[in-house]
C-alpha cells in the first residue's frame, strides 16, 4: 500500500493512472473496524484499485469534546488497510483540507433538515463539504458508504448527482456485532456497563413495535433517546448512553410494525 501525506504528490500520481483503470474510494475518519473493512472488501471486489482516506474532520463535530475524544489509532488503521489489500491511503492534514478556512461550504436545505440534521446543527454541512473535497482529490469511479449512516449516504448520493459528478455512490449493508449492535468507532468508548446497555438498545430497537413503545423501553433502561422515528420506509434512532451517542436504522418494508 502506498501512503500519501502530500496531496499534491497524490494528485500527480492520480493523473498517471490509466484512464481505463477503475478506482474505488472509501473516505473514513480512522479507528477502523469490521464495518469499514466490509467497504474496503466491496471496493476491492468492484474495482481495479482502491484508495482510502483517513481524516478526522473537525467541521462535522458539533461538540468540541466529541472531536477531542474521537479515537485515534493510526498505526492499527494502516495495518488493517494493508492486510485488506488497499492500494492507496490518503492522510491529509486539516491545514491542507481547509486552506480556505472553511469559508466555502456545501449546504443542503431539504433532506438534511430532519433526524441528524435537526439533532446536530451544522453536522451535514461539515460532512458534505469534506466529502466534496475528498472526492475532488481521489477522483474515483465509485465511492462506498455504510448503510448505518443512511441519511448521510442519501445526502452524498444526491450531492454528487446535483453537481453532475460522474461518480457512483454505493451503499453497503450495516455490519453488526453478535448482539445486533452496529459497529461504530464510538463503541470503543463505552464502559463495560454502558456496553451492556448499548447491546440492549440494539435488541429493543429491532423489535417489531411502534416508535412510542421503543422509546418507552429505552427510557426505562436509562437511555437518553434523541429520536426514534420512521422516515421514508426506514426506522431511525439516535440515543445517548453516558456521553456516547449511537445511531442506527433499518428498512421497514420487510417488517410489520405494530
Amino acid at each position: 500500500m502506498r501512503i500519501y501525506h502530500d496531496m499534491t504528490e497524490w494528485s500527480r500520481l492520480r493523473q498517471t493512472l490509466p484512464s481505463d483503470l477503475s478506482l474505488g474510494f472509501v473516505p473514513t475518519m480512522g479507528n477502523l473496524h469490521r464495518g469499514h473493512a466490509s467497504l474496503f472488501q466491496r471496493s476491492i471486489k468492484d474495482n481495479d484499485a482502491t484508495v482510502v482516506s483517513l481524516f478526522i474532520n473537525p467541521t462535522q463535530f458539533n461538540r468540541a469534546d466529541d472531536f477531542t475524544h474521537y479515537p485515534r489509532t493510526l498505526e492499527d488503521d494502516l495495518e488493517l488497510l494493508t492486510q485488506a489489500g488497499v492500494d492507496y491511503c490518503l492522510l491529509p492534514t486539516e491545514q491542507v483540507m481547509y486552506t480556505d478556512g472553511y469559508h466555502y461550504q456545501i449546504q443542503e436545505n431539504h433532506q438534511s433538515q430532519c433526524l441528524e440534521g435537526t439533532a446536530r446543527p451544522g453536522h451535514f454541512t461539515g460532512v458534505l463539504t469534506v466529502v466534496m473535497k475528498l472526492l475532488q482529490l481521489a477522483k474515483p469511479h465509485r465511492a462506498y458508504f455504510g448503510e448505518k449512516d443512511y441519511q448521510q449516504f442519501q445526502l452524498i448520493r444526491d450531492m454528487v448527482n446535483a453537481f453532475f459528478m460522474n461518480i457512483d455512490i454505493e451503499v453497503c449493508p450495516t455490519i453488526r456485532e453478535t448482539s445486533g449492535l452496529a459497529y461504530s468507532s464510538r463503541n470503543n468508548r463505552l464502559t463495560p456497563e454502558q456496553r451492556q446497555i448499548a447491546d440492549q438498545f440494539a435488541t429493543i430497537f429491532h423489535k417489531d413495535q411502534s416508535c412510542e413503545h421503543t422509546i418507552a423501553e429505552l427510557e426505562a433502561l436509562g437511555v437518553t433517546v434523541n429520536y426514534v422515528e420512521d422516515h421514508r420506509d426506514r426506522r431511525f434512532a439516535a440515543v445517548t448512553i453516558g456521553d456516547i451517542r449511537l445511531i442506527d436504522n433499518y428498512a421497514l418494508n420487510v417488517r410489520d410494525v405494530a
